[in-house]
């Protein structure tokens, strides 16, 4: 099966070569590092068994968020760091989207709205479970930002794990919300439009919005997670350092069409799509973000200005959260140790590979 690497190289130069005067250079260069990733354009290492002699040559990735071939490491990185913040505490999984009168808008001020519609929806949860009636404290939330369907639509939303209760306004006490329920669902899709709306406008006084976006419901989903935080974060994790689609779900690549396999969400079942060439690079291009956009934020006891908020819930939880928690030298040790293992020869399967030298880069330096 071809990779998105394949389809950009075949491709990429005839659709530059149309749209180039309309192309953001971000997503220049997406295209062009998806296509150098793991080749000699970048460089690399080269390595030598010391059984059967063979070379064997390892390329630099292009370490472009977009790539579907990179950030395995750093997606268990930032999964080990997040599950050093979870608490004994019931999660929420929470889906925040923006009705479908505001994706053009959206899409031409992106860094902007798509940084507004993170802090409307965390914003508008905390100051819902502030109320005594449901929490009473501050949470903590993890926002990540999701702009695509699984066709590759532009379908801006945010997903937001958050805790099943807080810390009180003395500190002195992590209160909890109710089994199964966090906040009203009705009550915070009112006021998370009102919040995106006042942000947009002070932000973007000069753009018209539709007045009908007053009338249509907006569509904000919640819900316990039964089967642990870890679950939803494993999801999430998937998306942090990627984009839009994975190279597994590309099945074909002929005649100037491109055709993947994508999930129904409605019929929960796997369905083929078959789309020009052009068009599955202008789906997946539409889903770049811009330079230096954080796609994944955090708020409340989360944020990193209030992390004596997260000490001060651990020490609240202090029984629950020891029994969480593994020795730190341990998994050092074992990451040292790991670091320092030769590879296995994937020739011979018996023999090592070393180190022996640099590949220079071809045309540009390694990134």
């Amino acid at each position: 099966m071809p990779e998105l690497a394949e389809i950009f190289k075949a491709h990429g130069p005839k659709y530059l070569e149309e749209f180039k005067d309309r192309m953001l250079p971000g997503h220049r260069r997406a295209l062009q590092d998806i296509v150098d990733c793991r080749t000699e354009a970048l460089g690399g290492r080269l390595f030598q068994c010391d059984r059967c002699a063979e070379l064997y040559y390892a390329y630099h990735s292009c370490r472009n968020r977009h790539c579907p071939k990179c950030h395995g490491k750093d997606t268990q990185r930032w999964l080990d760091k997040c599950r050093e913040t979870l608490l004994p505490v019931m999660y929420f999984h929470l889906v925040f989207t923006l009705p479908q009168e505001l994706r053009e808008i959206v899409r031409a001020h992106q860094k902007v709205l798509l940084g507004i519609l993170c802090q409307a929806a965390a914003c508008s949860l905390m100051k819902l479970a502030m109320d005594p009636h449901y929490v009473g404290g501050t949470i903590g939330i993890l926002a990540v930002l999701h702009t695509w369907t699984r066709a590759l639509i532009y379908h801006p939303h945010v997903h937001l794990l958050a805790t099943g209760g807080g810390v009180s306004k003395e500190q002195d006490r992590f209160l909890f919300s109710r089994k199964g329920y966090l906040v009203p669902v009705e009550a915070l899709t009112v006021i998370f439009r009102a919040k995106f709306m006042e942000l947009a406008r002070s932000a973007l006084p000069d753009v018209k919005f539709p007045r009908s976006i007053w009338r249509k419901e907006w569509v904000v989903y919640s819900k316990a997670s039964v089967c642990g935080a870890e679950k939803v974060l494993a999801y999430l994790a998937r998306y942090v350092h990627r984009v839009a689609i994975t190279n597994s779900r590309i099945l074909s690549m002929e005649d100037g069409r491109v055709g993947f396999r994508y999930k129904d969400s409605r019929e929960r079942t796997w369905k083929t799509m078959t789309l020009a060439a052009s068009e599955f690079i202008r789906r997946f291009l539409q889903h770049v973000l811009p330079r230096g956009f954080h796609k994944v934020r955090y708020y409340g006891i989360l944020a990193p200005s209030n992390r004596h908020l997260l000490a001060k819930a651990k020490e609240l939880l202090a029984d629950a959260a020891r029994s969480r928690v593994s020795p730190a030298g341990d998994g050092s040790n074992g990451a040292s140790q790991a670091q320092v293992q030769p590879m296995p020869c994937p020739s011979c399967k018996i023999g090592h590979l070393f180190f022996i030298g640099r590949v220079a880069p071809k045309g540009r330096g390694p990134p």
